[in-house]
């Protein structure tokens, strides 16, 4: 599925809806240039699980968690990752296959470790359709 945006707003809106309809043990994986609209779309989802304290994105500690939502919601950022260990160290596993729901940005650093059943999201702009515009693919692999 391809859905175009056209403003912050809209992509945050989106995030709520999948939010909304997420359920627990949902992955979310999350990729995109720098800029795109990630920390944007990422707090929309948490809006959609009712989670209303501030989110942004866990650069430095790998791993958010929230847990006062609908469902708990762990918040991934693995762009400073430098070896895959890392994640064995925190124990994704727990997160990852767990009750809660997982947004996972830049998971394709991590790919070798990403569950087989997860929703893909990639964000990409073009800046001859406008500043704002964003496609943003989504696609459920099983």
């Amino acid at each position: 599925m391809v859905i175009e945006t056209n403003s912050p707003e809209e992509t945050y809106q989106l995030g709520i809806d999948l939010g909304k309809a997420a359920l627990p043990g949902h992955v979310y994986t999350l990729t995109g240039d720098l800029g795109v609209g990630k920390t944007v779309f990422t707090q929309g989802l948490a809006k959609g699980l009712d989670i209303e304290e501030p989110v942004n994105s866990p650069t430095f500690t790998i791993v958010q968690v929230y847990e006062e939502g609908r469902l708990p919601f762990y918040h991934f950022d693995v762009y400073r990752i430098g070896d895959i260990e890392e994640m064995d160290e925190i124990g994704y596993e727990d997160y990852f296959f767990g009750d809660g729901v997982c947004l996972i940005e830049w998971a394709n650093l991590i790919e070798e470790i990403l569950p087989e059943k997860r929703t893909e999201i990639l964000i990409e702009k073009d800046l001859e359709k406008g500043f704002d515009y964003r496609k943003i693919t989504i696609e459920e692999i099983n």
